[in-house]
């Protein structure tokens, strides 16, 4: 068995209904089933929009430490349930959360609504630094997910991703450190320095090194 090392003071919390707790729980006996629903549950809060559901290859099989089977399995005892809704258009399948909107937007896709099936059917695959974040720092919440595009507007992806890296070499895997780091390199002028330091290792090279005979200093 793996062990795990422990939440760390820097995580963000995915709610659960109570419902959940008090009713679903004591019921669902395949770990498949579970997996896949509270999978769905993390997935639709970090999503934008009123339109929120996931396809079957949107879940990942690795991550849930399922197989194909196992997982396709799990989906159709959910939807037996009635925890998880499943909703087709246009041979196109969606799995919704049976909330009251997650009921409203599969009924709306159920039906052709332009702006569900549109809105629902974009590709759910995340900027690069989502994922950066995600496996180095922890789960994405809307809020860090504006943060993050900010910041690579208005420092770079570069920075962001060495930022990201910087805080997991010193064990303070949160954003607001990122961040912290990302201002102070901003008000250094940390691009000119990178410049000014680079161009003095181009000279030297020249001046000390093996063509130093013939610079005249």
């Amino acid at each position: 068995m793996k062990t795990f090392r422990g939440f760390t003071d820097s995580e963000t919390f995915t709610e659960l209904p109570d419902a959940f707790f008090h009713q679903l729980l004591s019921q669902i006996e395949d770990a498949a089933e579970l997996k896949v629903t509270l999978f769905l549950m993390w997935h639709v809060q970090h999503m934008e929009g009123s339109y929120r559901a996931l396809r079957e290859a949107d879940f990942e099989p690795r991550d849930l430490g399922l197989s194909k089977d196992e997982l396709h399995a799990g989906l159709e005892k959910a939807v037996k349930r009635g925890s998880i809704l499943k909703a087709e258009h246009t041979k196109e399948a969606y799995y919704f959360l049976n909330s009251p909107r997650g009921r409203a937007a599969a009924n709306a896709f159920l039906h052709g609504d332009e702006k569900a099936v549109s809105l629902t059917a974009m590709p759910l695959e995340r900027p690069n630094i989502f994922r950066l974040y995600e496996e180095n720092i922890g789960p994405l919440t809307p809020l860090i997910a504006d943060a993050l595009k900010d910041a690579e507007e208005t420092y770079s992806g570069d920075w962001v991703a060495e930022a990201v890296g910087l805080a997991v070499k010193n064990n303070k895997r949160s954003w607001r450190y990122c961040e912290a780091i990302l201002k102070r390199w901003k008000e250094d002028g940390r691009a000119e320095k990178q410049d000014r330091r680079d161009a003095e290792k181009d000279r030297d090279k020249y001046i000390k090194g093996e063509y130093a005979d013939y610079i005249e200093h």
